[in-house]
């Protein structure tokens, strides 16, 4: 394998092989990762890496020489196959589909909390890859995250490499298109970030509209299962009204954490972690927000122990 492009800089970070007595125990990172960015969903991520295990027992594997190559060849087509069915699935969901996100300072159960992650893999580029076809999206995460050669694709996905390196220049095209642009910075980003939030937090309008992008995206994830906005608002005004009118309604505590890899924000309330809120950062201004808070694709997260602000101060 080569080292990753630069449309995924890093991925995802490892816990050190051996972590455990079993072998394929050490690989589980790695089929997270490689799971996570395929599905965008912890708990769908979590289920292939099982399918996988269980295929593993199910086969003898007194010839494979590497078994990180072939769990992952595995699990691979394991997702392949679930995205095909979760992508009638999200066509019929309720409002936009959000991917489930990674918040680093929540107490999480196996299998989230071996994962860290950067911005090659931020809610709004997970959004993205929704809209390759479950192959594009297989070839481009293998080779763009990483760094699987064309040869290493096409024995995981079982196709020719002349049909892999269609599939790749496909979604390569389409995620430059689409793809947001933002400030790589850091501390930039986390300063607009707490600009945002400490604005939505004295209920001030003028303040909150002004660290928004004139054409900023609000995006909300409730499912169904909680109030949210059917469809993608956009507007600075527009966006921080609806904002203001939700904290208002329900109230929450806030707290800036890695939402991703990058700084965002968990909502919290009686207890629970009610929201989270990722944002992509440009020119000092939020121009996307993700925000989910359909409480089936947060019960992976508990309350950690970032601070919290009231909203309503």
């Amino acid at each position: 394998m080569r080292a990753p492009s630069s449309l995924f800089s890093r991925g995802f970070e490892h816990q050190e092989e051996g972590m455990t007595d079993e072998p394929w125990e050490a690989h589980r990172p790695h089929l997270m990762s490689v799971a996570y960015h395929l599905m965008g969903s912890v708990t769908e991520a979590e289920d292939a890496v099982q399918e996988t295990f269980l295929r593993l027992v199910r086969t003898d594997t007194s010839d494979v020489r590497d078994l990180k190559s072939w769990l992952t060849t595995v699990v691979t087509r394991v997702c392949l196959d679930l995205l095909t069915s979760a992508r009638a699935r999200r066509e019929q969901y309720v409002g936009p589909w959000l991917p489930e996100p990674i918040v680093a300072a929540a107490t999480t159960p196996d299998p989230a909390d071996r994962l860290t992650l950067d911005e090659s893999v931020s809610i709004a580029m997970l959004v993205v890859l929704e809209s390759l076809s479950p192959a594009e999206r297989v070839v481009f995460v293998l080779h763009e995250a990483f760094g699987f050669s064309h040869a290493d694709i096409a024995r995981a996905v079982g196709r020719q490499e002349a049909a892999c390196r269609q599939l790749l220049a496909r979604a390569r095209r389409h995620v430059r298109s689409r793809a947001p642009r933002f400030t790589p910075d850091r501390a930039e980003h986390q300063a607009v970030v707490t600009a945002f939030l400490r604005a939505a937090s004295n209920g001030d309008l003028d303040e909150l509209a002004g660290a928004l992008d004139s054409r900023v995206v609000l995006r909300s994830d409730g499912g169904g299962n909680f109030p949210a906005a059917r469809r993608p608002v956009i507007g600075a005004y527009p966006v921080a009204r609806l904002l203001l009118g939700a904290a208002e309604r329900r109230p929450a505590a806030w707290g800036v954490t890695a939402v991703n890899g990058m700084p965002g924000a968990v909502f919290t309330a009686g207890g629970k972690v009610v929201g989270v809120m990722a944002f992509t950062v440009l020119g000092g201004r939020i121009t996307e927000i993700d925000f989910v808070v359909n409480p089936e694709k947060l019960r992976h997260l508990a309350p950690g122990t970032w601070p919290t602000h009231p909203m309503r101060a």
